[in-house]
């Protein structure tokens, strides 16, 4: 098989991809990447139909990726709502997440002193639930991201831009990840890990 044929191929094959990715920005970049190698192979097979939607299709990827990646520490596109812990919509997102939650969060039951949904539009695409714990500190229950929005880290508008754990009278805050995956997204956060890495704490600043 030429090597052209093998890239158009390769392009295809990368839309396709693209298409069975549950998270919005790995789901652009991917068809970003196959449309343009479509565009490409499409000019040179002189096939311009298809290469002038190829090109169509990579620059709206190319301005979705720009604007989801704008927009991730923006407080205008994402907003912080707080609910009771036990209030029926938590209760029903976290049992369409169960599944997904379980393997991050396998010891949490619902239980919490403070609750608060991370919304981009109307779309929840976060949930982070606290216990308060005593002396002025709080325990992360829950921090979980929805898996179409896993490449970013939601989070930060509860723990540092919205301003609302002020409102709890906490000084601090820890979390008690059961994977070390969670590792990287608590650094993002502004947690900081013990010598073993099992707590890991942030201070909550008025």
């Amino acid at each position: 098989m030429p090597l052209l044929e093998i890239i158009g191929w390769t392009g295809s094959v990368l839309v396709v991809v693209s298409l069975m990715q549950a998270r919005v920005l790995r789901f652009r970049v991917l068809n970003l990447v196959g449309s343009l190698i479509a565009t490409g192979y499409n000019i040179w097979a002189d096939i311009w139909p298809f290469a002038a939607m190829n090109g169509v299709i990579a620059l709206i990827d190319l301005y979705w990726i720009w604007r989801l990646l704008r927009e991730r520490h923006d407080t205008d596109a994402y907003r912080v709502i707080e609910v009771g812990p036990s209030e029926a919509y938590l209760r029903h997102v976290t049992a369409v997440h169960a599944e997904d939650i379980a393997r991050f969060y396998p010891r949490y039951s619902g239980d919490g002193t403070w609750a608060y949904l991370v919304l981009r539009g109307d779309e929840t695409v976060g949930m982070v639930v606290l216990r308060d714990t005593g002396d002025g500190v709080g325990e992360v229950l829950l921090d979980y991201v929805t898996p179409r929005f896993r490449d970013f880290a939601p989070g930060e508008f509860v723990y540092r831009r919205s301003g609302v754990l002020a409102a709890t009278g906490l000084s601090e805050l820890t979390a008690h990840p059961h994977t070390d995956a969670l590792h990287p997204y608590l650094t993002r956060v502004g947690f900081t890990p013990t010598p073993d890495h099992n707590t890991w704490t942030r201070p909550i600043t008025p």
